[in-house]
Parts: C-alpha cells; sequence; structure tokens
C-alpha cells in the first residue's frame, strides 16, 4: 500500500520543486522569528499588511513555480494542479479566519499582552506544521485503501470511496451547523478548561504572572510555566478542533495528491499571524464572513458525496469558493453592524 502510494505522489515524480518549497519555508521561518521578530513588540496594521502581502505573493509565485514544473508533462496537468493548488490554499485560507476569531478570544480570556501575541502564533503554526503533515499523508493513505469496487447505482457505474464520503456528509452537517451557530458561543468559554490547557496544568505548576515573552520563570527558587504557555497549549487544541473542518475540505480538492494539499495548506498557515493582526483590527470586515463559510463547507461536503457520479472541476471549485469570499466580505461593508449595548471588541 505506502509503495503504491509514494508513487502516485507527484511531488516524487519532481523532487526539485518539494526541496525548494522545504528550503523557502525553513528560511522564512527563521528570518521571521531570528530576525524581523527577534524582540517582541506589538505588531502594527502597517507591519501585518506587508508580511500579509509578503506570503500571499510567496503563495502565488509557488502556485506559478507548480504551474511551470508540471508544464512538462502536459498544459492539462499543469492546470489541474495549478487550480487544485489555487483552491485548497483559499480554502484553508477562509476556513482558517474562523480561527482567527477564537484566537482573538484566548488572547482577551488570558489578558495575553499584545507584544506577545506573535510568539504565541509562531509557535502554534510550527505546531500546526507537524499535525497538519500528520493528518494529510494519513488521510492520503486511509482513501487510497477504502476505494470500494466499481457498483452500478442508479443505472450508473460508481467507484465510491468510504472516507471521502464520511467525510462529505460531515461537511455538510459541519457547515449547515455552522449557519445557525450562535454568535456567543465562544465568547462564554472557560478556556482553562480546555484540553491543552489541562495538559500544561497536569505537567507542570503554572504561575499567576506572565514573564515577558518567557514560557518558563523562576519564583522563590522554584521554576514555574508562566501562563503563556498555557495559551500555547490552548491554541495548539484550537487548531486541531479547527482542522477537523479543513483538512477533510481540502480533501475534496486533490484526494490522491499529499504534495498539492499539503503546501498549500502550509502558505495559508504561515500567513496568518499577519492576518491575525488585521483581522483583529478590522474584524468588521469579515462578521458575515461564518455565513460565507458555512456555504463553502456545504457545497464542498456536496462535492464530496456526488464525486463518484459527477465531477466538479477545480477550476469551478475555485471560482465558488472565490465568489463566496468576496460576496460574505462584500456583505460585511454594506450591511450596516446592529449595534448591541456592552458589547465590545478587542
Amino acid at each position: 500500500m505506502i509503495s503504491k502510494l509514494l508513487l502516485s505522489v507527484s511531488m516524487l515524480s519532481h523532487p526539485g520543486i518539494l526541496i525548494g518549497f522545504g528550503v523557502l519555508v525553513l528560511i522564512m521561518l527563521l528570518l521571521d522569528l531570528g530576525v524581523f521578530n527577534k524582540k517582541s513588540h506589538a505588531v502594527s496594521n502597517r507591519e501585518a499588511l506587508a508580511w500579509s502581502l509578503v506570503w500571499i505573493s510567496l503563495s502565488m509565485i509557488f502556485s506559478g513555480v507548480v504551474y511551470l514544473v508540471f508544464r512538462a508533462d502536459s498544459p492539462e496537468i499543469a492546470f489541474e494542479k495549478f487550480t487544485q493548488f489555487q483552491s485548497a490554499y483559499w480554502i484553508e485560507k477562509a476556513l482558517s479566519v474562523d480561527n482567527l476569531f477564537v484566537f482573538i478570544l484566548v488572547f482577551g480570556f488570558f489578558n495575553v499582552p499584545k507584544e506577545v501575541h506573535h510568539k504565541v502564533l509562531f509557535w502554534g503554526i510550527i505546531g500546526a506544521l507537524v499535525f497538519r503533515a500528520i493528518f494529510i499523508f494519513t488521510g492520503v493513505g486511509l482513501i487510497n485503501v477504502t476505494y470500494l469496487p466499481v457498483m452500478n447505482i442508479f443505472g450508473m457505474p460508481a467507484r465510491i470511496n468510504i472516507v471521502l464520503l464520511i467525510f462529505g456528509l460531515f461537511l455538510i452537517y459541519a457547515g449547515i451547523k455552522s449557519a445557525f451557530a450562535g454568535e456567543d458561543d465562544d465568547e462564554e468559554k472557560d478556556f482553562t478548561k480546555s484540553p491543552g490547557a489541562k495538559l500544561v496544568y497536569r505537567m507542570f505548576k503554572v504561575s499567576k504572572n506572565f514573564d515577558g515573552d518567557k514560557f518558563f520563570t523562576i519564583e522563590n527558587g522554584i521554576k514555574l510555566a508562566t501562563p503563556l504557555l498555557v495559551v500555547v497549549g490552548v491554541i495548539e487544541f484550537t487548531d486541531l478542533l479547527f482542522a477537523v473542518d479543513s483538512i477533510p475540505a481540502i480533501f475534496a480538492i486533490a484526494p490522491d495528491d499529499p504534495f498539492i494539499l499539503y503546501t498549500s495548506n502550509i502558505f495559508a498557515i504561515l500567513g496568518l499571524r499577519a492576518l491575525y493582526f488585521l483581522l483583529a483590527n478590522f474584524i468588521h470586515m469579515f462578521r458575515l464572513l461564518k455565513y460565507g463559510l458555512a456555504v463553502i463547507l456545504t457545497f464542498i461536503g456536496v462535492k464530496m458525496v456526488i464525486a463518484p457520479f459527477f465531477h466538479i472541476s477545480s477550476p469551478l471549485s475555485l471560482s465558488i469558493v472565490g465568489g463566496v469570499l468576496i460576496l460574505a466580505v462584500v456583505a460585511s461593508l454594506a450591511i450596516p453592524e446592529k449595534k448591541e449595548a456592552g458589547k465590545t471588541t478587542e
């Protein structure tokens, strides 16, 4: 099974692009933590916008490289890979915005100083790099071994995949549930009861006070974890929960190509820190996005369920996802927000 899977992975037929991706990510992470953000500081809107443009530009350039590399195989394959990357990237980017809303609540709940937000998000993303790789490559492996034999359904030959069918039904459920979820559900949570927080409390004695951007401090000669480590634990667990939605969603795009799925996913995640700081200050631009995300999740779920009978192409999927996102943002700006007494944002 493993050898069959490896032979089907497009990155093995083009090892140069895989190496280039790894080197680029490593260099950017080292520059980010070791040069541009060596000292903890509050990230300005200007800096956040600049970094957002950098990460989006790198992602678009990489998708162009994917097209050029696969063009040697055929223009049709190149265009398919390009649109698969774009679709998976923007789906992950859109779904991650919902994740960022929760990050804002977590930082507010623990009263995390603004100058250390970046460090928490950095280590959260490092964890995401590892866990997303596990989820994606494991998922592709499961998909490859769960195809049923070809059968006639409603007079049509179809080859159903059990994993993709389950993912599709789950996404339809998640989309419908998301559309009707109350806006205050997350705001009422006690994040100290998150499994991520409980794990840190179980492993370490935790101080009640922050110590700059340190994860550990010394009090009365005793080494203690700081609340900042608890926040990292909460952020990591929150990302795992959101991966339950986003990872199945991108499997609808390229279920047999972990290279496209992983690279697009990681590029989307790497730009989240900058997007977080923009979102925190311009949250009104995204207040109706949850309805757009609900539509996207439902559409992707339907696409996965009907895939054995009807194929929705990657270019069409990209168009639908992009159109829904644009409409959600435009509606957020065009429709006046109802003011509620006593409610404020960070």
